[in-house]
């Protein structure tokens, strides 16, 4: 009988602990939702992995295919593995976000339109976008954000008349801060994609 009552009150006790584990769970103060949420915003709100466009991210692209000039200059493979980057051509042309957004605002369009030109003018080249974000936010959540800003800036250019298998995107959420800083100052600086050509080797 005294087994029987030690067992019952320590089923008493399991119960309850696991019912203040979840109802004591606070929601994190300042913690952006999760993609496909009602609060998601941007143009773009809810890019899934992948992109719009077969072929966004450089780990699954195949670029066999022919670059929209007559040419079929990429190789068939995941990305653009191996090519020669260039940082520097473009990095005036850094895309910027509203906060929690992958909407591409009317004052960036001038820069995709140039990196457009540039690459219809350079029919070998290929492109990698980098999306990126402040650090408010959760690391998962981040890096959701970073693809949806890349591929926000990819599905622009192909709109543009830019082949599919040029484009490459990669995200690196907030890993990687333009700016360190904890305020709007440094945070706007954080919220870009930034753009790499991609020079196949010689």
């Amino acid at each position: 009988m005294k087994t029987k009552n030690y067992l019952s009150l320590f089923a008493c006790l399991l119960a309850l602990t696991c019912l203040a584990t979840v109802g004591c769970k606070k929601k994190p103060i300042g913690v952006t939702p999760l993609p496909n949420s009602a609060m998601g915003s941007g143009s773009i709100p809810d890019v899934p992995p992948g992109g719009i466009i077969p072929g966004g991210d450089g780990s699954g692209s195949t670029n066999g295919g022919n670059n929209g000039n007559g040419n079929s200059g990429f190789p068939a493979g995941p990305g653009h593995a191996g090519w020669a980057e260039d940082r520097a051509t473009f990095a005036a042309e850094t895309v910027y976000f509203k906060y929690d957004s992958s909407a591409i605002e009317s004052t960036e369009k001038g820069k995709l339109e140039k990196v457009a030109a540039f690459l219809k003018s350079n029919i070998t080249a290929a492109l990698r976008v980098e999306g990126n974000c402040d650090e408010r936010g959760t690391e998962e959540y981040n890096r959701a954000l970073g693809e949806r800003r890349a591929l926000a800036i990819r599905e622009y250019l192909i709109n543009s008349g830019i082949a599919a298998d040029a484009v490459d995107t990669v995200s690196f959420g907030e890993d990687k801060p333009a700016v360190q800083g904890h305020n709007e100052a440094a945070w706007k600086k954080n919220r870009r994609g930034e753009f790499v050509v991609l020079t196949a080797p010689k």
